[in-house]
């Protein structure tokens, strides 16, 4: 069954600059097919191949060339590039737009008009590819091109995200040129036609030579006998943002949560689910960018049913491989739950310390009985245009000190003290979480799922 464009072009959201900033998802679309499908177009975009071994701060040229195999000239033709945030463009032609929902470093959406006849059977390219920047934070990310006999922007809804703006270029207008007939161009990825309407499209996965550290944490709160709070975290260190498809069937990150006998969780957050007594999958909130200081925390009221000596919760990372994660030892970590036994509480972290500086500590651990506790913090500083995570301190009272690789921490103790294990930064609210990873700015066009994923 053939598809129709809209089942082409998929939104891509990228985070505000500012903290706490959202914007809208732009969808660009372009018109509707007739009714009993679309038919094939005589416009072919030219094969696009994956960029491998990118590296950091380096250009990298977009593909444009284009044929027109049908039986008629062609008087206008557009070209779309749809720019994944770990991508900058440096210098526009003036027959080029940005186009956003919001400020011009934010429109992520390039459209350029070429108002020349494209004959038929003829092979063109820009006479000047259009170049991007490769940023600090870029990893596994995506850009795309659309060659099209109209302008996608009549088809952006302002009622879904408020006014598009369009920011015209200031270089030197590009034209095509055309090539020569024996030029390759194959046989187009998926080129349509809607009426007088025409199109093909692709994506360019752009591979940049990075890392990124996931991470996970914990840290109970409360006293025995009362209901005691869990909270397991999930960060990324960074340096690189990573991207994600949100039509994917499965989340890119999941984290198992176990609990030890002897309690019962009397409330979870509605992220987690039971996949075993007492373990339980939880996922983070969908996001197209898991951007560097990027963290998400779940909640659970656990219920001290019997005190037993040595029980640990324990977090670890599960999902896909994640081959730009070198450090492996900070996605588990476990915690010496406070049951009110014989035991002095604490933490136990495996982990080595984050990239982006929001976690100190050295390896291995300290325990003295009724010793003082440890005061420790750390701040998260966020990759370009990411929120900050706060720094926090904790004094411990009697009980144990446990400094995990991954960070320093506070000692658990039967006074409601703390116990804690990874980044040592306080948890952030939910609602934080939920509008870091909310849409934000920026449009991307045509970006659409990766066939297959490293």
């Amino acid at each position: 069954m053939s598809e129709t464009v809209a089942d082409r072009f998929r939104p891509l959201r990228r985070t505000a600059a500012a903290v706490g900033a959202v914007a809208l998802i732009v969808m660009a679309a372009a018109p509707a097919s007739a009714e009993g499908g679309t038919a094939t177009g005589d416009l072919l975009l030219g094969q696009v191949t994956p960029l491998d071994g990118v590296k950091i701060g380096s250009s990298i040229e977009l593909p444009g060339t284009f044929a027109n195999k049908g039986a008629k000239a062609l008087d206008k033709i557009y070209l779309s590039y749809g720019v994944g945030a770990g991508l900058a463009i440096p210098e526009l032609p003036s027959n080029c737009d940005r186009v956003g929902r919001d400020i011009e470093s934010d429109a992520n959406l390039v459209i350029c008009e070429f108002n020349q006849t494209v004959k038929a059977g003829g092979i063109y390219a820009p006479e000047k590819t259009l170049s991007l920047k490769v940023l600090d934070y870029a990893l596994n990310d995506s850009t795309s091109v659309m060659v099209s006999t109209y302008d996608s922007r009549r088809s952006m809804d302002p009622s879904e995200g408020g006014p598009i703006h369009s920011f015209p270029g200031t270089g030197p207008a590009v034209k095509l040129a055309e090539l020569p007939s024996t030029t390759p161009v194959g046989d187009g990825d998926h080129p349509s036609r809607s009426g007088e309407d025409q199109w093909d499209s692709s994506d360019l996965e752009v591979n940049v030579v990075n890392t990124a550290d996931f991470q996970v944490s914990a840290q109970q709160t409360g006293r025995v006998g009362k209901a005691v709070s869990l909270e397991a975290k999930f960060t990324n260190a960074g340096p690189g943002w990573v991207y994600h498809y949100e039509d994917d069937v499965a989340p890119l990150v999941t984290a198992l949560v176990k609990v030890p006998a002897g309690t019962t969780v009397t409330k979870k957050d509605n992220r987690c689910k039971e996949v075993e007594p007492g373990s339980y999958s939880c996922y983070p909130y969908s996001s197209s960018y898991v951007k560097a200081g990027f963290t998400d925390a779940w909640a659970f009221t656990l219920r001290i049913d019997k005190a037993v000596a040595g029980a640990k919760v324990s977090v670890s990372l599960q999902g896909e491989a994640r081959p730009y994660d070198k450090n492996k030892k900070n996605d588990s970590a476990t915690l010496l739950l406070d049951t009110g036994s014989d035991s002095t509480g604490g933490s136990v972290s495996t982990g080595g310390s984050s990239a982006g500086g929001s976690t100190t500590g050295g390896d291995g651990s300290t325990s003295s009985a009724g010793g003082s506790g440890s005061a420790g913090g750390s701040d998260s500083t966020s990759g370009a245009g990411g929120a900050a995570t706060g720094g926090s301190t904790s004094t411990g009272g009697t009980g144990s000190a446990t400094t995990g690789s991954a960070g320093t921490s506070g000692a658990s103790t039967t006074g409601g003290g703390l116990a804690n294990t990874g980044s040592g930064s306080t948890l952030p609210l939910a609602g934080a979480a939920a509008a870091t990873l909310a849409a934000g700015a920026g449009t991307v066009l045509l970006i659409r799922r990766r066939a297959a994923r490293n």
